[in-house]
C-alpha cells in the first residue's frame, strides 16, 4: 500500500492500542445492530408475521422494502447528520433509533406504525454504513486498516448467520418476544459501544502540495468503482433472495435442506470481512476487489449451470464470504484512491453506498418482476446476476490496461 506505517512500525505488523480496539469493537456493534440484525433478521420473520395475522403477505413484503428505501435515504443523509452533530453523537443517536425500532415493532399497532419504524431503521442503517468506518479508520494506523475494516463489517456476517440460527430459536417463544429479544440485543450492544466511538472527529486533512491535481486522474476510476459496486448489488441480490427457495423448490430438496444452505451462507459471511480485509492488506484493495468480482461472477454462474451438491456448496461459500466482504474491499479501494483526505473519502464512500443501495432496491424489484413473468426461471435470474458481475470485472480489467 502507498501509505507509510506510523513511527510505531517494526518488522511485525503495527499493533493497535486499547482505544483503537475499543473503536473497532464499537464499529462491529454498529454494523451488527443497524445492518446485520435490522435488515437480515427481518427475512426469517416474514412467514411468522403472516401466520400470526399481523400483516398480509403483500404487506410483509412492502415492510421489507421499507428498510431498503430507508437505507437509500440514510446513505444520502449520513454525512449531513454527522456535520450537524459530530461523528460520535450521530452514531450514538442512530444506534438508539435502531434499538427503539426493534421494541416498537413488537407492537403491530397499524401498518403505518410498522412501516415508519422499519423506514427509520433503514435510514439509520444507511447512515451508520456511511459513517461507521469513516469515523474510525482515520484514527487507525494505515497498515492495519484492512484488518480493522474487516472487523467492523464482521457485524454484517454475524447478522446473516443469526438470521438463520438465532431467529428460529427466538420464534419458539412467540413473535412479540422475538422482537423484544432483538431489541434487548441491540440495547446491550448500543450500551457496550457507547464510549467506544472516537471522541473527536478525524483531524482536518493535511494534503501534500500538488496532491489535489494529482488525485484528479482517479476521478474516472472512482466513477467506475461506483458503477462496479452497483453491479455488485445486482449480482448479489438473486442469491440473497432466491438461494433458499432455489434449493427447496427449484431443485426439489425441501425447505430443511434449503435452510442448511442458508446457515452455510451465514457461516461463510462471518469469515468474509476478516478474510477480505487481511488479503487486501497484503495484495492491495484494488487487486483484491478484482479477484472478488471474478469469483462472485463464477459462483453465481455456477448456481445457474449446475444443481450438484458440490457446485451449490462451493457457490454458497464464495458468495457468503463476499456478501459482507466486498464492503471493506470497496471502502479500502476508496482510501487507496483518495489517501490523504478523510472528508473526500467519506463523500466517495457515501456515493458508493448510495449506488449499491439504489441498485439493490432496483434489482430486488426487477428480479421479482422477471421471476414471476418468466415462470420462476431461477437460472435466468442467476445468469443476469452473473452477467452484471462479469461486466464489472471486465470494466476493471479494461481500466487497469488503460491506466497502465
Amino acid at each position: 500500500m502507498s501509505a507509510t506505517p506510523s513511527s510505531l512500525s517494526t518488522a511485525q505488523p503495527v499493533s493497535l492500542d486499547a482505544r483503537a480496539i475499543f473503536a473497532t469493537f464499537a464499529g462491529l456493534c454498529g454494523s451488527l445492530v443497524a445492518i446485520g440484525l435490522a435488515r437480515f433478521a427481518y427475512t426469517p420473520l416474514i412467514p411468522s408475521l403472516i401466520q400470526a395475522h399481523w400483516f398480509t403477505s403483500s404487506q410483509a413484503v412492502t415492510l421489507g422494502a421499507a428498510n431498503f428505501a430507508g437505507y437509500l435515504i440514510g446513505a444520502l443523509i449520513g454525512r449531513p447528520i454527522a456535520s450537524a452533530l459530530s461523528n460520535r453523537s450521530a452514531l450514538r443517536l442512530l444506534m438508539a433509533v435502531v434499538t427503539a425500532a426493534f421494541f416498537a415493532c413488537a407492537y403491530p399497532l397499524s401498518i403505518s406504525w410498522f412501516f415508519a419504524w422499519r423506514l427509520l431503521s433503514g435510514i439509520s442503517g444507511g447512515a451508520i454504513m456511511v459513517l461507521v468506518a469513516t469515523s474510525i479508520l482515520p484514527h487507525i494506523p494505515a497498515p492495519r486498516r484492512g484488518f480493522v475494516s474487516g472487523m467492523i463489517f464482521l457485524g454484517l456476517g454475524l447478522g446473516i448467520a443469526a438470521s438463520g440460527t438465532l431467529i428460529p430459536k427466538l420464534l419458539h417463544f412467540g413473535l412479540q418476544t422475538t422482537w423484544f429479544g432483538l431489541g434487548v440485543v441491540a440495547l446491550v450492544l448500543t450500551a457496550a459501544s457507547w464510549f467506544g466511538w472516537p471522541s473527536t472527529n478525524p483531524p482536518a486533512p493535511l494534503v501534500p502540495a500538488g496532491s489535489h491535481h494529482a488525485a484528479r486522474p482517479h476521478g474516472l476510476t472512482l466513477r467506475v468503482l461506483y458503477a462496479q459496486y452497483a453491479a455488485n448489488a445486482l449480482g448479489l441480490v438473486p442469491v440473497m433472495v432466491l438461494l433458499v427457495d432455489y434449493v427447496a423448490r427449484g431443485l426439489g430438496r425441501g425447505p430443511a435442506i434449503g435452510a442448511d444452505y442458508w446457515v452455510l451462507y451465514g457461516l461463510a459471511a462471518i469469515a468474509g470481512p476478516v478474510i477480505c480485509g487481511n488479503v487486501a492488506d497484503r495484495i492491495g484493495f484494488g487487486n483484491a476487489y478484482r479477484i472478488a468480482l471474478f469469483l462472485q461472477a463464477a459462483a453465481v454462474a455456477m448456481l445457474a449451470l449446475s444443481g450438484s451438491t458440490l457446485a451449490l456448496a462451493t457457490a454458497t461459500v464464495i458468495l457468503g464470504i463476499f456478501t459482507p466482504g466486498i464492503v471493506p474491499l470497496v471502502l479500502g479501494r476508496i482510501h487507496e484512491l483518495v489517501p490523504h483526505d478523510h472528508i473526500e473519502q467519506r463523500a466517495s464512500w457515501s456515493r458508493a453506498t448510495t449506488a449499491f443501495a439504489l441498485f439493490q432496491a432496483l434489482g430486488g424489484y426487477g428480479y421479482s418482476f422477471l421471476f414471476s413473468h418468466m415462470h420462476n426461471d431461477y437460472a435466468l435470474i442467476f445468469i443476469c446476476g452473473a452477467g452484471a458481475l462479469a461486466v464489472a470485472f471486465i470494466a476493471d480489467l479494461f481500466l487497469s490496461l488503460v491506466s497502465a
